[in-house]
């Protein structure tokens, strides 16, 4: 139950960038589990079209514009499923690494904004490319995966800070610019290769991260729509730091003078502070279990 538990507070205090792994891992994940389940049963399944490994068919991105009449919310869903343990594995590290440092300079909802907004254009961009290019024309195929997303908010931070040092494993320390082009690179040159669609959908990942740097130091922020929608989605943006536990004192009021009762008050929220400064600056896992069990209790 403790990993549970730990799960669990992990979601409420981390912020937008945990939320989206555990969403994409969850829409990963649980389909796989259920839809296993139903074919050990022998229940017949055939009807979802269970062609993409942790993805339905009326949930991936297909290239055939015709497609989104039916299920227009593919051109967004796409970006939360994955298409096998590896892929998804290597996206969710590059959306904890990328995330982290768009967060340097940015806020959550502009980070949720990017993520949604690069999605829908790169979607389009990969609809209009098997509708225009001729090696794409006549082939209809279908897509997932948030790696569009992930290289809008890499390009993003990279165009807005160039030089921001990043220190890499094996490597040593690199410019920011220098891991941006690296992938743009790549990308160009297996488009024509192989998963060109997919390839497609990157660069025009990348196109939108540089655009929204571009219009936002021109004043223009292209995420306040998004921000608005989602404003009334019960605190999709707000981490247990930025909203207070509210009801940890339930002592009822002592009769002696309020100076009294202040202190255990103060203590404990102070406690809190301090956990979930700590938090902030080291992450969630930094902390000891009596840190845990403590901001677990009184988060109930």
């Amino acid at each position: 139950m403790s990993i549970i538990n730990d799960l669990k507070m992990e979601y409420r205090v981390g912020g937008i960038v945990q939320r989206l792994i555990f969403w994409n891992v969850g829409l990963f994940a649980i389909p796989m589990v259920v839809f296993s389940i139903l074919s050990l049963l022998n229940v017949d399944i055939s009807f979802l079209r269970w062609d993409i490994p942790g993805a339905t068919d009326w949930l991936s991105l297909s290239s055939n514009p015709a497609d989104l009449l039916w299920k227009p919310w593919s051109i967004i869903g796409y970006a939360f499923l994955h298409a096998g343990f590896t892929h998804i594995l290597f996206n969710m590290l590059m959306l904890f690494f990328a995330g982290r440092l768009f967060l340097t300079f940015f806020t959550q909802k502009q980070l949720f904004g990017v993520y949604v907004l690069s999605a829908i254009f790169a979607g389009a961009i990969f609809i209009l490319g098997y509708q225009t290019l001729p090696m794409l024309t006549g082939v209809t195929t279908k897509m997932v995966g948030a790696s569009a997303s992930i290289m809008a908010l890499l390009i993003a931070t990279a165009v807005y800070a160039p030089t921001y040092s990043v220190r890499l494993m094996l490597i040593g320390t690199v410019k920011l610019w220098h891991i941006a082009l690296a992938f743009v690179i790549i990308d160009l040159i297996y488009a024509s290769a192989e998963n060109t669609g997919g390839h497609i959908a990157h660069l025009a990942g990348a196109l939108f991260g540089f655009v929204y740097i571009k219009l936002l130091k021109n004043s223009t922020d292209l995420t306040k729509g998004i921000s608005a929608i989602t404003e009334g989605l019960g605190g999709l943006f707000k981490t247990r730091k930025q909203q207070p536990f509210k009801k940890v004192h339930r002592n009822p009021a002592p009769s002696t003078p309020k100076a009294a009762g202040t202190r255990p008050k103060s203590i404990t929220q102070k406690q809190i502070d301090d956990i979930l400064d700590k938090i902030s600056r080291s992450g969630y896992d930094s902390l000891t279990k009596e840190e845990k069990d403590f901001l677990f209790k009184v988060g109930k």
